[in-house]
């Protein structure tokens, strides 16, 4: 692997941090199987939204769509 600094004048510990940042991404990166599937964040998870029943119709709906009771 090979890195180039383009603009600046880095010190060698901000050499070193920058460094060791990468590594520890790349080392991340190559202990996760190709082939397993990445855990789902429950804020995206469709069933969150769906776990609660629609509110009745009526003249209050509209105000218990967005914040159910």
């Amino acid at each position: 692997m090979n890195i180039k600094v383009l603009r600046g004048n880095p010190t060698p510990e901000e050499l070193a941090a920058a460094l060791a940042v990468v590594r520890a991404r790349a080392a991340a990166a190559a202990a996760v199987p190709s082939g397993a599937p990445t855990p789902r964040d429950s804020w995206s998870d469709p069933s969150r939204i769906a776990a609660r029943r629609l509110p009745q119709p009526g003249p209050a709906a509209w105000g218990r769509t967005y914040w159910p009771g």
